[in-house]
């Protein structure tokens, strides 16, 4: 086994990890830019390197010197987490060429699952259904033909897209070439690549998708499927396991298409098969493949009882996986709401300090996060700073065990999306199982003004309102009110001292 691995992420994943090598034995090595100098997950490690500025792309994107540093601290493998570079071909042919081992898939993977247009026609090759759409878009005039062929409404969608970057929606023609042109736009922007193409858009979709799992030995297993239909501006909120939607014979059936897809390009290590599901004829399609660990594995984990941080790690050394597929068994559910720092009424980021926070702690809770108190929320990276994670024997028991849980929840000094997260967990929608992708912009957005703040306590926010106000007017002099002259001021000033 590796003796020693770095950690090329930072934040709640980054500590994941740790936690995973530590149980196995193996030291830490973490990277960190100047914004994360006092992170949880530098403090936790064995090693640690500040490798550049708060920027990512001066800090947890430089190849070159995140190879440096394992070679300095001589760590034999590293491990990207998700985001960042885990699923750079680039990366992982570096450490490759540097005899570093690569914790994810091959070279071969990502590249032939990074494009989307590329990724389609292999799914077709190996009998994996994939939505009606067409091959590459090269302008305005191919779009319209395109579109009208398939028939609207139709999706557009940047080759080289992830993350929900890169899609625009479009339901009739005069909405076509804008959102065309900004499709290709976002795709050059976050990816350097203007490559569309255009698929039939699924109404009413569900997004379902499948865990895969593959060795170097030619085994390949499937760790059954989560729901994370909902979703904000195609970003995830809130995934559970198993879904409420798919009955077990469609379900059994995706595993066996995800298991046949996973081994059609001979895939190593943690991957997803993610699918778009029509939860009316219960039909499912091939949206796309991520090739890596996902953040919302720890459902899976909750459900099948295996460690995933750690298979990677085993598979990454050469050995051949530690489950068989008639071994893996799906057992209660769970649910995992990203808890993240922002306004819950605009959705900006919300950086700052913590200045306090208590975190739900009782039987089957799971806290992934980095957040303590005294802790520095930074605007430079993504807004997440926890997942909650909770199992029950049934999605009900589940679903109550999280509210309790999201209740003993408090952070100060930063907003979060906590509000959001529990007029979600009350709504009928959720409770019934038949949200969708749709449910947050159509169903909870518009409603916002009227019911969001409804679990909002009056009689503490006008306590908490009346303390602000409290002390904002006891450390205000009376010359920041700027009102009056100079001469005017002072004579106020002396008469208030002499009142008091």
């Amino acid at each position: 086994m590796f003796k020693k691995i770095l950690i090329a992420n930072r934040g709640e994943i980054a500590i994941r990890i740790t936690r995973a090598c530590r149980e196995l034995g193996i030291e830490t090595v973490c990277i960190y830019s100047e914004a994360d100098r006092n992170s949880l997950h530098v403090l936790l490690a064995d090693e640690a390197y500040e490798i550049g500025p708060a920027p990512s792309a001066e800090s947890y994107l430089r190849i070159d010197k995140i190879i440096d540093v394992a070679q300095k601290s001589g760590a034999e493998a590293v491990h990207p987490g998700y985001g960042f570079l885990s699923e750079s071909k680039a990366f992982a042919e570096a450490l490759r060429k540097a005899g570093i081992t690569f914790i994810g898939a091959t070279p071969e993977n990502i590249d032939a699952m990074g494009d989307k247009l590329g990724a389609r026609e292999l799914m077709k090759k190996a009998d994996v259904p994939v939505v009606p759409g067409s091959g590459a878009i090269q302008n305005v005039a191919e779009a319209e033909a395109a579109a009208k062929e398939i028939g609207y409404p139709v999706m557009i969608k940047a080759s080289a897209g992830g993350g929900g970057k890169g899609i625009r929606v479009v339901h009739e023609p005069k909405e076509l070439a804008s959102a065309f042109r900004a499709a290709q736009s976002e795709g050059k922007n976050y990816f350097n690549d203007d490559t569309v193409f255009i698929e039939r858009f699924i109404q009413n979709p569900k997004h379902i998708e499948i865990q895969v799992f593959g060795d170097t030995h030619g085994n390949v297993v499937h760790l059954y499927d989560r729901e994370c239909s909902i979703q904000r501006r195609h970003q995830k909120i809130i995934e559970e396991s198993p879904s409420i939607s798919v009955p077990d014979d469609v379900r059994k059936r995706m595993g066996e298409v995800a298991v046949n897809a996973a081994k059609s390009i001979n895939y190593v290590g943690a991957g997803t098969i993610e699918f778009i599901f029509d939860n009316t004829t219960k039909e499912f399609f091939f949206m796309e493949m991520n090739t890596r660990l996902q953040v919302e594995h720890p459902v899976t984990e909750e459900v099948t009882g295996l460690d995933l941080v750690k298979e990677q790690i085993r598979v990454a050394h050469g050995l051949p996986l530690s489950m068989k597929q008639e071994d893996i068994r799906q057992k209660g559910h769970s649910i995992e709401l990203r808890l993240c720092a922002e306004d819950p009424s605009t959705f900006l980021p919300s950086a700052g300090k913590i200045v306090r926070c208590r975190i739900p702690e009782g039987p089957f809770i799971r806290f992934d996060g980095y957040i303590y108190s005294g802790a520095d929320i930074s605007i430079y990276y993504d807004p997440m700073i926890a997942k909650l994670i909770v199992w029950g024997p049934t999605r009900e028991q589940c679903i109550e065990r999280l509210k309790r849980a999201l209740a003993e929840f408090a952070v100060a000094g930063i907003k979060t999306n906590v509000i959001l997260h529990k007029n979600i967990l009350d709504h009928e929608k959720f409770l019934n199982g038949s949200y969708t992708t749709q449910f947050v912009d159509k169903e909870l957005i518009p409603s916002a003004s009227k019911t969001f703040f409804k679990f909002v306590d009056d009689e503490i926010f006008l306590i908490a309102a009346a303390i602000t106000a409290y002390k904002e007017s006891k450390g205000r002099r009376i010359i920041d009110l700027k009102q009056g002259k100079k001469w005017r001021i002072s004579a106020r000033m002396k008469s208030m001292m002499r009142r008091y």
